[in-house]
């Protein structure tokens, strides 16, 4: 094993020995890094040191950090941990058939104190005809030089692959969980949406990044569900009586094939929409495999016309109390706990309504959910959320916003253009 210090940062990176990873791969070269503040090793501050993941026991430190970082937080909730596994790329997953990861891990004085992961999404830049990268998976304890020491290293390796600009949180990918809060951090955020420390904005600013794009959560009461606004309703029944749509449920006997349907949908309505990228076949399948066991039929909508599909959405149950009660293990009786747990659970995230692009501007979305409503206060909903809805989509914006629904929190998308910093 060789050792090297670079003197400008105080960062200290291990070379390992492997005959799977090139010294090129790990090099941490000094680069100009006039556009952060200076962070110039002191002799009494153990210096900082970078280690790519690649053992078990490396990958597990990895995983465990939130645990530390947020203890006695009230409002973090724990990841699945066979979830953030596959997405990590610890176990197989389809995202990375058309992806590549590298995950690092900051350490000083013997301990963990920060985290993140370059990924390169190959699907991406062939959409947009783009060389960017994404960071995501970030974690760090409140010190700048850990930070820069992370987004320096993330950054490196995401350039020695030809990236020239980094965009984050991704983690990975614009389909699963994605974007650092910046507003609402007095609660905890629902199920499969991120949660991090004020603190974090300010990291990752400090470095140079600027915001790309916010995501909106919006949430209402029960009380408000039950009012909401007549005109809105009125709209909704004339628009399900002009076009001839039928709404149900999904169906439970052929329930893969369902939700298969809904990410079809969810693919074509969001082709429009700010950085998406659809799913790989592969990734529905497992997506699909995944939702099943979560998805209440009840809460669930696909309106059709003429006996197609043309829009789809589902209220995923707020499974995050379970999830901190089995502290995010499924086995040996998790996932148990998660399925016989839910007829508890009275809050609900409104993920996704989905129409095809044809059938946006002629208030489907308003005809579904005005549909699930009576379903969801029979299951005895309390609160419901509507997230996330991108700052860019500005129909779905002002369709939730008129309904009377306040935002809630925000995210925020960061962007950085590696060519103005070298």
């Amino acid at each position: 094993m060789r050792v090297e210090v670079f003197p400008r940062t105080g960062i200290l990176v291990t070379f390992p020995h492997s005959p799977q990873t090139s010294l090129g791969d790990l090099a941490l070269p000094v680069r100009d890094t006039t556009h952060v503040r200076d962070m110039t090793h002191s002799p009494s501050t153990p210096p900082i040191r970078i280690v790519p993941v690649a053992s078990r026991r490396q990958q597990a430190e990895f995983i465990r950090l939130p645990w530390r970082l947020y203890k006695g937080n009230p409002n973090w909730s724990p990841p699945i941990i066979q979830n953030q596994r596959e997405l990590l790329h610890y176990r197989p997953h389809p995202f990375y058939e058309d992806a590549d990861i590298q995950s690092f891990l900051a350490e000083r004085d013997g301990e963990v104190v920060g985290r993140i992961a370059a990924i390169v999404n190959h699907a991406h830049n062939r959409r947009f005809d783009e060389k960017r990268g994404f960071f995501g998976f970030f974690e760090s304890i409140d010190d700048s030089a850990v930070a820069k020491a992370l987004f320096e290293r993330a950054i490196d390796w995401l350039s020695e692959r030809g990236m020239t600009a980094v965009r984050g949180p991704m983690n990975p990918s614009f389909n699963y969980e994605m974007g650092l809060l910046v507003e609402g951090f007095d609660r905890p955020s629902s199920f499969m949406l991120t949660y991090n420390p004020p603190y974090y904005e300010r990291l990752v600013t400090e470095f140079g990044f600027r915001q790309e794009q916010d995501l909106y959560a919006y949430a209402g009461h029960s009380d408000m569900l039950a009012t909401l606004d007549e005109k809105i309703h009125r709209m909704a029944c004339e628009a399900r009586k002009r076009l001839n749509l039928v709404l149900r449920t999904f169906d439970r006997g052929r329930f893969a094939e369902e939700i298969r349907t809904f990410l079809r949908i969810y693919n074509e309505a969001n082709l429009p929409h700010w950085g998406f990228v659809p799913m790989s076949d592969a990734e529905v399948n497992h997506m699909s495999n995944s939702l099943r066991h979560l998805i209440v039929p009840k809460l669930t909508r696909i309106c059709e016309v003429d006996g197609k599909p043309i829009g789809t959405m589902f209220g995923l149950l707020d499974f995050n109390p379970i999830i901190r009660q089995i502290d995010g293990r499924l086995f040996p009786f998790g996932f148990i706990r998660l399925f016989t747990g839910r007829k508890k659970l009275k809050r609900v995230r409104l993920v996704a309504t989905h129409v095809l692009p044809a059938w946006q501007k002629w208030g489907v979305g308003l005809v579904l959910i005005d549909d699930v409503r009576d379903d969801a206060l029979t299951w005895g909903v309390e609160e419901a959320e509507f997230s996330w809805v991108a700052e860019s989509n500005t129909l779905s914006r002002k369709t939730i916003e008129r309904g009377g629904v306040k935002r809630e929190k925000t995210w925020r998308i960061y962007d950085l253009d590696l060519r103005a910093i070298q």
